[in-house]
């Protein structure tokens, strides 16, 4: 059995397979793709069996990294991070399973542009965001230096193997994912510009090649090599330019930014920022012009909003991109102060939302 959940993705027609591009892409080495096999998993047409415990495929475009949760004694233990390739499969929890609910959370990688995506649910549990961790779940996470967030309930029915899927809107199987996943990567790396939609047509083969030769990497150069390089430099992709704003609390942020476009101001929204995470809000070299932040901190005592804002710009309960200041209730807005950040340095600037930047809940 699969549980699933979805968020929207970039789609589009396609071409060319991506195993049948990189089958040829280079005489006599080809830039092979070692996906699983065809083999059915609980229920899953197109999943790879499970090899024993518990499997999560990725049938995303993005790097996610998943934390699991299983009860065990008196309470719920949660281990993290398996991290998952676009199109790959990982053991999670190893077995004999015991049947029964588990829970499950995942991420996308930082590296990955406009936020991360997560895949939750409304169980809380705690979570180390920096690194591998396994605890048994305290009632305050805060007191043991770990962050609390919102898993999914899974029922697991068989005590040898089962298999859970990640997914986006976009209904991709493990092998158009993994070249989704490639095509986002090589975008978020800057030698990109074509669609992502799991089919290699010539401009992912051309920038497929570019990459290779600029980075000195083998023709042979394996898939899961190629995903690890193109994450490594699209992170660092991200460092370079633009406005990057990071979440140095211990809860999730949702933020917003504002600024001169054209003659006159627009303000964009929203990106959810997990403790310890951070998003590019801006990708090109930012303009010798004012920039401004909002966010809002979600905590169990209610809603904690920046202090020290009183730059008045327009924000959407849904995400917004929207031109110009004024009116906005006229236009079934709200709005709300904004803080002015830093001049930017080289084209680029780095906003941090710390503890003491946020004034007290309001329920």
């Amino acid at each position: 059995m699969r549980f699933s959940w979805s968020f929207s993705p970039n789609t589009g027609p396609g071409r060319l397979s991506f195993r049948r591009f990189v089958s040829g892409l280079f005489a006599g080495a080809a830039l092979a793709v070692a996906l699983p096999g065809a083999a059915v998993g609980q229920g899953d047409s197109g999943l790879p069996a499970s090899p024993g415990g518990w499997q999560l495929c990725n049938q995303t475009s993005y790097v996610v990294e998943a934390a699991t949760g299983r009860f065990e004694g008196q309470g719920v233990t949660v281990e993290g991070w398996t991290r998952l390739r676009p199109g790959a499969c990982e053991v999670a929890l190893e077995g004999p399973l015991e049947p029964g609910v588990h829970y499950l959370f995942g991420r996308s990688s930082s590296a990955h542009r406009g936020g991360r995506k997560v895949w939750g649910g409304d169980n809380a549990y705690c979570v180390d965001t920096t690194g591998s961790f396994s605890v048994e779940s305290p009632s305050q996470c805060a007191s043991m230096g770990l962050s609390s967030r919102k898993f999914r309930p899974v029922l697991i029915e068989e005590a040898d193997a089962w298999t859970t899927s990640f997914k986006e809107l976009e209904d991709y199987d493990l092998e158009t994912a993994a070249a989704a996943g490639v095509q986002r990567l090589l975008n978020e790396a800057d030698v990109y510009e074509g669609r992502i939609d799991g089919y290699i047509g010539r401009n992912t083969r051309g920038a497929i090649r570019t990459f290779l030769n600029e980075n000195e990497l083998s023709a042979e150069t394996s898939d899961a090599e190629l995903v690890d390089v193109l994450e490594q430099i699209a992170r660092e992709k991200g460092r370079e330019v633009g406005l990057t704003l990071c979440n140095r609390t211990h809860e999730r942020i949702w933020a917003a930014i504002a600024r001169r476009k054209g003659e006159g101001w627009e303000s964009r929204g929203w990106w959810q920022l997990e403790s310890g995470g951070c998003a590019r809000a801006i990708d090109d070299a930012l303009l010798n012009a004012p920039h401004f932040v909002f966010a809002e901190m979600e905590t169990e005592d209610g809603t904690r909003r920046l202090k020290g804002a009183s730059d008045l710009f327009c924000v959407s309960r849904g995400r917004f991109a929207i031109a110009g200041r004024e009116d906005c209730e006229a236009s079934a807005y709200r709005t709300v102060s904004f803080k002015g950040t830093a001049p930017a340095a080289d084209g680029k600037l780095t906003y941090e939302f710390f503890e003491r930047d946020f004034g007290e809940a309001a329920g």
